[in-house]
């Protein structure tokens, strides 16, 4: 058999192309669709494989009909999918993403204690910067257990003991949404977003383990993350262990149909592909995904303590200007010996934090988050 091969990116000329040189004997055996250039301008790209002595059945003038129809269908469901990430996109561009200005505002430590704070107050702020809180940060959490003292005409605590003031600096200044509870029969899903390796997978099963062993909830789980190597497969094995449904989605036609058949379970936790903040286009394709979910959503940044805080929160007014940010749920705890970050960026967002991955056990290693919960991480209990 003699088999010739067409290449274009019109799927008709090609065929167009193969009919004028090889004649209407000439059959498609199979063709292959690939995407080149750069986003947002890659094109479909198609190589065509023909059989010159073949099934009449399948003669170009007539066989081919129905790819010729399959690959117009595609290529107009590609358009209208580009068409709502331009969209997205577009709206996107005239949000201001400014990293604040004090995060890189070079606070002196050593001039705000010394013109503001003295005694045990000074310690408690030099303990805190040591574990990566921002000076500026540390200031206002310890200033809330502060009195003037009448010695040194500056600010003290005048509290019995650090833990003491530092319980009292974060429940004044941080805001937590305490442990989830959805109730059943009530359909709660949440969705996790974040950049490539901050354990989106692996945490979204934590809470998956945390609802159906502890709290005998109905769980489904669904992923849109086609594209790390084996990520399928992890979701799979977790989904396997504590038998509950799973889908994969990559469209928000699909994210529909799956969302309608899962209509009877209590949670539903979507578990998304990560993307660099930096890339609109793809953070764009995300939030299409997610517009066919026909019900509210809540959805959870992951970041790893280990980002430095500029970083990590340009991550989150970037993540934020795609997504309805609910809270913040921080992991890799055990990667970092300055666990700052636990007060900088919900500080510095004003976003509730949620809870914290304390290593990769699943369940074990998760934390709900609360003054307590920081207090103990930071004086190192």
């Amino acid at each position: 058999m003699d088999v010739k091969v067409y290449e274009g990116e019109d799927f008709e000329s090609v065929v167009e192309k193969a009919k004028k040189e090889l004649g209407e004997n000439a059959y498609i055996l199979y063709y292959e669709v690939e995407k080149r250039g750069i986003p947002p301008f890659r094109k479909k790209y198609f190589r065509v494989f023909f059989s010159v002595n073949g099934d009449d059945n399948q003669k170009l003038e007539g066989g081919s009909s129905q790819d010729i129809q399959k690959v117009e269908r595609e290529i107009e469901e590609l358009k209208q999918l580009v068409s709502e990430i331009k969209d997205v996109v577009s709206n996107t561009s005239n949000v201001p993403l400014p990293v604040p200005d004090h995060i890189d505002s070079g606070v002196s430590l050593d001039k705000e204690i010394l013109t503001e704070f003295a005694g045990d107050a000074v310690e408690l702020i030099q303990h805190l910067v040591k574990k990566g809180v921002k000076p500026e940060v540390a200031v206002e959490i310890v200033k809330e257990s502060c009195g003037l003292d009448i010695e040194t005409e500056k600010l003290d605590l005048n509290a019995s003991s650090f833990k003491e003031a530092l319980l009292k600096g974060i429940s004044a200044k941080i805001k937590f949404t305490g442990d989830f509870k959805p109730r059943r029969g009530e359909k709660t899903v949440y969705v996790f977003v974040g950049p490539t390796g901050v354990g989106k997978t692996t945490n979204l099963f934590k809470l998956a383990s945390k609802f159906v062993i502890e709290e005998d909830l109905n769980v489904g789980i669904i992923t849109t993350d086609t594209f790390k190597v084996a990520a399928v497969q992890q979701v799979r094995e977790y989904a396997h262990v504590l038998n509950v449904p799973y889908f994969v989605v990559s469209d928000s036609k699909k994210m529909r149909e799956v969302a309608e058949k899962l209509e009877d379970l209590d949670v539903i936790l979507i578990d998304t592909v990560g993307r660099s903040h930096y890339d609109y286009w793809r953070l764009g394709e995300i939030k299409v995904t997610l517009s066919g979910l026909n019900v509210p959503f809540n959805v959870l940044l992951l970041l790893s303590c280990n980002y430095e805080t500029s970083e990590a929160i340009e991550v989150i007014n970037r993540y934020r200007s795609f997504f309805p940010v609910n809270s913040l749920f921080l992991t890799k705890l055990d990667e970092t010996s300055k666990p700052g970050n636990l007060l900088n960026l919900p500080f510095i967002s004003s976003l509730p934090l949620s809870y914290v991955s304390t290593g990769q056990r699943v369940p074990e290693d998760l934390k709900v988050l609360s003054p307590e919960t920081i207090t103990d991480i930071l004086l190192g209990k």
